[in-house]
């Protein structure tokens, strides 16, 4: 039986382009984000994106913290980015 790894499941940050563009109205993929859990700062781009879930998952790179949850609704997103301290625009 052949099961899924984390690896097959994950994509890069640079891959939630589109999402982060939707959710924040501007390129986000270069912009930094501190992690709340671990305070490592990164740029989006480098985060964990998962999107077989119920909604599209960033993770924080150096200790996988969730970092930011989207998810699509018929009326909206609703975004959760409580794992993220700061974010600094590039």
């Amino acid at each position: 039986m052949m099961t899924m790894q984390d690896t097959d499941l994950r994509l890069d940050g640079n891959a939630a382009a589109g999402l982060l563009a939707e959710v924040f109205g501007t390129e986000m993929t270069a912009a930094l984000g501190t992690c709340a859990t671990c305070g490592a700062t990164n740029a989006f781009g480098a985060t964990m994106f998962y999107v077989h879930a119920p909604g599209s998952v960033l993770r924080c790179p150096n200790c996988t913290a969730v970092l930011m949850c989207v998810v699509r609704l018929p009326d909206g997103l609703v975004v959760d980015i409580g794992g993220v301290r700061r974010i600094q625009m590039a």
